[in-house]
């Protein structure tokens, strides 16, 4: 079986499913891919990125575009909460040795880098628009849209996240997301000519801020919040500053005095999944969030979704038959994604228990080295 002969149809166009779209088309096959939100909006404030995503980006063909609209750059700086920078995480140039290992970017400029390269590959994208119903058979698949319209597929790709309907028809009785104890603050501000760089700042609560631009960062803050209570949005700025009020280092403080209602706040409760194997049923298969949501703790959610889509499709194209390259594709990609999924939450826990500063440390080595291995 060659690509050029398959019909697939993709149910979800965040990251992971519009990297599919773009890497389906360069293998020649014929993509349908329909998004419930009429406005493909992709919420949030910044993202970062460490070098294995860059690399994805590279193959993915978005790269310059990235080095074009976000911010990249070399190692990690790990300071005390006073100011001093104690340590730096290396972040290896995993991209080639023309491109730092890591960066930062605004999600909806990334979400927008990938639409318009998912529109140019020449895939069908159909906005405000999801399935109904999927039935299969030996030959293929009958999808019903809420459009009221029907399709005919070979292949579907079930890449619509955490709380995913596609998981939900395909596997009933899957683990529904677990709440991770844990709540992440995010915000945009104007970026100090001293950050260059991601920055930390270990305390109780875990602050940080990444460039996103040549004038712009977010900031990041992990707090333990043993339930995953709603906070109303008119309390976010006075909530945030509260919260790095206890560090006393000059610039995070003067990162403090500047957040106001123009932030761009968002709070999250970090929930994540690992959806025990098989990610597939028949001609249906699911990828990103949709099997493996993780928490932020290595920056790698969107990093392993994007690299489910380029396994996916270069097993698409090697092997014989679709059960073949299905069973490669999760063979390729369980233990990686096991790995990024169960060490952010152990790291966490650490976290949320004043725990082993040594384990957490050597996790995040052993997990930044697995990282910088090919997929």
């Amino acid at each position: 079986m060659t690509l050029a002969t398959r019909r697939i149809l993709i149910i979800g166009g965040g990251f992971s499913g519009m990297a599919a779209a773009i890497e389906l088309r360069k293998q020649g096959a014929e993509v349908d891919l329909v998004e419930i939100d009429p406005g493909w909006r992709n919420y949030g404030a910044g993202i970062s990125l460490g070098g294995a995503t860059l690399r994805a980006f590279r193959q993915l063909g978005i790269l310059e575009a990235f080095l074009r609209e976000g911010n990249a750059a070399d190692g990690v700086q790990i300071c005390a909460p006073h100011g001093p920078q104690v340590a730096e995480l290396p972040t290896p140039r995993l991209a080639g040795p023309d491109v730092p290992g890591g960066g930062g970017i605004l999600r909806p400029v990334l979400a927008k880098i990938l639409a318009d390269a998912t529109r140019a590959s020449g895939t069908n994208v159909r906005l405000g628009c999801t399935f109904t119903s999927i039935a299969q058979d030996a030959e293929g698949v009958e999808v019903r849209f809420s459009d009221g319209t029907q399709g005919r597929y070979e292949l579907v790709i079930g890449a619509d996240g955490l709380y995913s309907k596609t998981r939900e028809a395909l596997f009933p009785d899957a683990p529904k997301p677990r709440y991770s104890g844990q709540a992440v603050w995010r915000a945009v501000l104007p970026r100090p000519p001293e950050v260059t760089t991601a920055m930390m700042w270990m305390g109780r609560v875990k602050p940080g801020v990444n460039p996103v631009s040549r004038d712009q960062m977010y900031l990041f803050l992990t707090e333990h919040r043993p339930g995953n209570e709603r906070v109303d949005p008119k309390d976010f700025v006075p909530l945030l500053r509260a919260l790095l009020a206890e560090f006393p280092a000059p610039l995070l403080q003067r990162i403090r005095d500047q957040i106001d209602e123009q932030a761009q706040i968002v709070f999250r409760p970090l929930e994540g999944l690992l959806l025990p194997r098989p990610w597939f049923s028949g001609r249906v298969v699911l990828i990103g969030d949709t099997v493996h949501a993780t928490t932020p703790h290595l920056a790698s959610g969107a990093c392993i979704g994007i690299e489910d889509a380029l396994v996916l499709a270069e097993e698409l194209a090697q092997r014989a038959t679709l059960p073949q390259a299905l069973q490669a594709f999760q063979d390729r990609r369980w233990e990686r994604c096991r790995m990024v999924v169960e060490n952010s939450f152990r790291l966490g826990e650490i976290e949320m228990s004043n725990g082993s500063r040594d384990e957490h440390a050597q996790i995040m080595r052993d997990s930044l080295m697995a990282l910088a291995q090919p997929i």
